[in-house]
């Protein structure tokens, strides 16, 4: 038995069982036994490998994409550039040498990291040594913005709820003896955040909602209404919600109970990014897609990217640069199930890409 794990049924003994939302918050952020809180957690070996540890190319067009919306904005000179959930830094190290071409971005840009990891913000100061580190979005100040978050809603807390017998019930988490057991309980106030195509489901349906998510965007959207803003959500989801379990686990790359090992395996479920447009825009902000992955990226230059960086290169870098670039925009790679969505001020131009 894992210490978290110990904790977690101690705590359900106590207080009874807890939603899938409080589990997922322990497992990941707790502060001595989250997962979070490991040493390998991303890269062949850690559990799994997001875009910017792919490649490079990943990065370096998103930074010109930020550099457009600087652009856009009149080329403020200071501005906030954030990203929320930056993991290992690598993504915004590679934006920042990829704007470096254009000159006043980087001397304007001030750099944010959301993370609450004290572990991750150790990794992420090796790679981007003068940013900025703050546990929520609210914390940093108010001004022109431009936000990046990567796989970033997916690992936010989420409520399971259930039909049964015409009603929502709430799926939670149990105890029996040293066993974690899935059960249902009484449906709380969250449960009218459910959307109203939820409503009709029939039993046996199974609805998630996340509101830390939507939390998240409602500050980006008051961002984009108060200052110039642009934001750029990269994740794995569905651009309309559906019924359904999404709720997974991965560990060494392969998927996992995720009631097993509490603390050693990532937890996420899809995002639904119709929630988080429709957040958005209910508090003044434009949005844009949400667009396949693979669409976005080819056409904001990833295919020219890889074509400058293969020339001149032996067969074994071209081929391995070609094997990239398939993993990022390929649709039976990350092309498809990976969706991009666009927020910023409705003043704005429409952003590349969309």
């Amino acid at each position: 038995m894992t210490p978290l794990k110990d904790l977690i049924i101690k705590r359900i003994k106590a207080t009874g069982p807890i939603s899938i939302a409080d589990y997922m918050a322990e497992c990941l952020m707790h502060p001595e036994h989250g997962y979070y809180q490991q040493e390998r957690v991303f890269g062949v070996d850690g559990d799994f490998i997001t875009a910017p540890e792919v490649s490079q190319m990943f990065g370096e067009v998103l930074g010109l994409w930020c550099v457009d919306r600087w652009i856009a904005m009149g080329k403020p000179p200071a501005f906030q550039l954030i990203e929320l959930g930056p993991g290992r830094g690598t993504l915004m190290a590679d934006i920042l040498r990829a704007a470096n071409s254009v000159q006043g971005f980087q001397s304007a840009a001030q750099v944010h990291f959301v993370e609450a990891s004290l572990q991750l913000r150790a990794l992420q100061k090796t790679k981007v040594h003068n940013a900025r580190w703050h546990d929520t979005l609210g914390q940093i100040p108010l001004g022109p913005t431009i936000i990046v978050a990567n796989e970033f809603f997916d690992a936010l807390p989420i409520h399971q709820f259930e039909k049964q017998d015409g009603k929502w019930l709430e799926r939670a988490i149990a105890s029996n003896d040293d066993r974690l057991i899935p059960a249902l309980t009484p449906a709380g106030p969250i449960a009218a955040m459910l959307q109203d195509t939820m409503q009709t489901q029939p039993d046996g349906a199974i609805a998630e909602i996340c509101p830390a998510a939507l939390s998240v965007m409602g500050e980006i959207a008051h961002r984009a209404s108060a200052h110039r803003c642009a934001a750029l959500v990269l994740d794995y989801g569905y651009v309309t919600s559906a019924s359904g379990d999404t709720f997974q686990a991965l560990k060494a790359h392969k998927y996992v109970d995720p009631l097993a090992e509490p603390g050693k395996a990532d937890l996420t479920a899809h995002v639904a990014f119709d929630q988080l447009a429709q957040a958005a825009t209910e508090k003044g902000a434009a949005a844009f897609g949400p667009v396949e992955q693979g669409s976005f990226l080819m056409s904001i230059g990833i295919g020219a990217r890889a074509q400058q960086l293969a020339t001149n290169q032996d067969a074994a870098k071209q081929s391995g640069i070609l094997s990239e670039l398939k993993r990022l925009t390929a649709p039976e790679e990350m092309g498809q199930l990976f969706k991009v969505l666009a927020l910023q001020s409705p003043k704005l131009s429409a952003p590349p890409g969309f």
